[in-house]
């Protein structure tokens, strides 16, 4: 019988003392067997979960998702406790330092006039905490584990930060339709492919920074289009009393433009 007191209410020092048990030599198997690197996409996919909880504006959900972000967060600091190299404590000192830090017009003298300033002021301090003394270096610490479009913005927002950007979105455009271009040849050719398919897809969210969209976002609301205009054209299919499965696709193409009018 394990020594645990159950309550009505729990706190954050509750679950630490949970995940302690889980991990003991008495524990959950499962739970014992798991290191950083066997729950690292358990951590991406919680906190994804968290912004969906969030788009849906459910408060209830919300609170569910953030529980099992934190338990993550704990789990891993658990692992690390167990190597006598930090714990809880730990992680929240160096935050709670980072934090004080990187507001100095709040914790220190000087004086900021809008939200603007304050980030500007965010980035010069963390370039200076971590060593990074070139716009290049600042763009080799972007997170190579973010998605991919956002790593991309990130690391352009650097660069314009630096002074190499396009002056307007007509640049841009410009340039997109050159990797365009030489991603055609590219596939004529049969060589560099992926690479050329690479620079398009970057350019694109150059032009996504300009419009000041998210490019993650859009390409979600595309597949989203995506799936609903198929979704129409299966519908259609069915009325028709057509098989959807055994349609050229010229014939779907038609249904296609259909789907568009809905």
């Amino acid at each position: 019988m394990i020594d645990f007191a159950y309550k009505k209410n729990y706190t954050v020092e509750d679950l630490v003392s949970i995940v302690r048990i889980l991990r003991s030599e008495n524990g959950c198997p499962w739970d014992r067997e798991q290191t950083h690197a066997s729950i690292r996409r358990n951590f991406l996919e919680e906190a994804y979960e968290v912004v969906e909880a969030i788009d849906e504006k459910d408060s209830e959900h919300l609170r569910e998702e953030l529980g099992d972000v934190l338990m993550q967060v704990v789990f891993h600091t658990a692992l690390e406790e167990e190597a006598s190299r930090f714990d809880l404590n730990g992680v929240a000192d160096g935050t709670c330092k980072k934090l004080i830090g990187r507001h100095p017009h709040i914790f220190g003298n000087e004086t900021v006039s809008s939200a603007r300033e304050v980030l500007e002021n965010w980035d010069e301090i963390k370039r200076k905490e971590k060593g990074q003394k070139t716009a290049a270096s600042a763009m080799e610490a972007v997170a190579k584990s973010l998605p991919a479009l956002w790593r991309a913005e990130k690391i352009q927002n650097k660069a314009k930060k630096a002074g190499f950007d396009w002056p307007d979105i007509s640049d841009a455009l410009d340039k997109l339709s050159e990797e365009l271009s030489e991603l055609k040849s590219a596939v004529q050719n049969g060589e560099n492919m992926e690479e050329e398919l690479g620079d398009l897809i970057f350019s694109a969210v150059n032009v996504a920074r300009f419009l000041r969209a998210d490019p993650e976002e859009a390409l979600n609301h595309a597949s989203d289009k995506f799936i609903f205009r198929f979704q129409q054209m299966e519908r259609i299919a069915t009325k028709r009393g057509l098989s959807f499965a055994s349609m050229s696709l010229d014939e779907m193409d038609v249904l296609w433009e259909q789907a568009k009018c809905l």
